[in-house]
């Protein structure tokens, strides 16, 4: 692995969870790797992350998404973890008679022939001809949850923290209806979604610690897997003895290639649905709540033309790129302009970067509803390409459809907080004043 090598500095910001709770410094730093060496290797610090080269130009991300032959996501961990952390993921996972370097054997850790048939399970029915069949009880839902919000404000008097009362149980309590989750087990899927996803930061994580060790996050995340996989085996076992319509049926009787799928699998399959198409969502939620906030005049715009509502949804996704980074290994050489990346190098695809592209994207740190071309990498793209992009954008766009049918005029009434993650990222605190009815 040979090439520009990052400062120590650089090599902190894009390894440093801390630094993508400050959101304009870290995109300072991708502009100029970007403008500077837009293929870099990244080597941590204190050695204890593998090296790997950050991608960080729209087109070598798409490039590297689309090349699923060239560029696999097995052979090395997904997500960038420690090197303590992947050692210990295999040998978990060697116990369970499949090693990996991933801890959850969910779609976005597989790759062909495995991934596609997987993939297949469900498809169908996360596709916009099922989820009609859903989307009453899902708008039912978003005007409960406008109505709720609108009560908390008490007339524009209180302040209201949008993402507990809004971003968070929202999505969450879509995709449990989908799983078949009872709702009574909601704040359970809550708390371990954000000890999976949240691990790196203490208020998400419920850990209390400010300073947190890679080996304290691993043993966090670890934890809550363990228990996902008991609580979703469980519930597989109940659809097998009495079936429904639900996304949990499908994987509970699930068979490939005339073989009932592995208890691993499965359990991957539930994890993934549940802390993905929860977590992401939330986060883009609230980031187009924060957008609007500080933009009266767009607010304005977009409650008097409702049509620039699935422009809203989908620059919230770009803008806030939920979905942070995913890691590839390169199977051969390939060339990224004048950096040649060698067969068995680990690599990132960095969606906050590449989503704020000057090239593909005008005036990238500006959220604008009204955006065209959007063709933004948030959901990924080709084979693994995110399975609920279609229901993440129906919630959001039903839920702002309620949201601004009831809401006059929102402001921004305190410091907002974005978590500190370099995986799945975004606001955890949205102080605001409403006015409404």
């Amino acid at each position: 692995m040979t090439g520009p090598v990052a400062s120590p500095a650089d090599a902190e910001a894009v390894l440093d969870p801390k630094h993508y709770a400050a959101w304009d410094p870290l995109l300072d730093v991708f502009d100029r790797l970007r403008a500077d060496t837009p293929v870099v290797r990244i080597e941590s610090p204190g050695g204890e992350f593998d090296p790997f080269w950050l991608l960080t130009r729209y087109d070598d991300a798409m490039r590297v998404s689309k090349d699923n032959a060239h560029f696999l996501n097995a052979p090395r961990a997904t997500v960038f973890t420690t090197k303590e952390g992947e050692a210990l993921a295999r040998d978990v996972t060697a116990k369970q008679g499949d090693e990996s370097p991933n801890l959850v054997s969910s779609l976005v850790a597989l790759d062909a022939p495995k991934h596609p048939k997987l993939r297949r399970l469900t498809q169908d029915w996360f596709m916009p001809k099922n989820l009609r069949n859903i989307e009453a009880a899902i708008r039912e839902l978003a005007v409960k949850t406008a109505d709720r919000f609108v009560a908390a404000s008490n007339g524009g008097e209180d302040i209201v923290d949008f993402v507990p009362l809004v971003a968070a149980p929202y999505p969450l309590h879509v995709v449990m209806q989908i799983l078949g989750v009872p709702e009574e087990d909601e704040a359970k899927m809550l708390f371990l979604t954000q000890q999976m996803f949240g691990g790196q930061d203490e208020d998400l994580s419920k850990s209390g610690m400010a300073q947190m060790t890679p080996e304290i996050i691993s043993q966090i995340v670890f934890g809550a897997v363990a228990e996902f996989e008991t609580y979703f085996e469980g519930l597989a076992a109940q659809r097998r003895a009495n079936p429904t319509d639900d996304v949990a049926t499908i994987l509970a009787t699930a068979m490939v290639d005339g073989e009932p799928i592995t208890a691993r699998d499965r359990a991957g399959y539930y994890i993934i649905v549940a802390a993905a198409g929860h977590d992401t969502t939330s986060a883009s939620t609230a980031g187009a709540m924060l957008a609007l906030a500080q933009d009266p005049q767009q607010f304005a715009r977009v409650k008097a033309d409702r049509s620039l509502v699935p422009g809203i949804v989908e620059e919230a996704i770009r803008w806030t790129s939920p979905v942070q980074h995913f890691m590839r290994t390169a199977t051969e050489d390939a060339a990224f302009g004048d950096v040649t990346i060698k067969a068995g190098d680990w690599l990132m695809i960095n969606y906050v970067a590449a989503n704020h592209d000057p090239a593909q994207f005008d005036n990238p740190r500006k959220f604008d509803a009204a955006r065209e071309a959007n063709r933004h990498l948030a959901f990924g793209a080709g084979a693994h390409q995110c399975l609920g992009l279609h229901l993440a954008r129906l919630e959001m766009r039903l839920l702002f459809e309620a949201l601004l049918d009831r809401i006059d005029s929102v402001e921004l009434a305190g410091e907002y907080k974005r978590a500190k993650s370099t995986f799945v990222g975004g606001l955890k605190t949205l102080p605001l004043r409403i006015t409404g009815h």
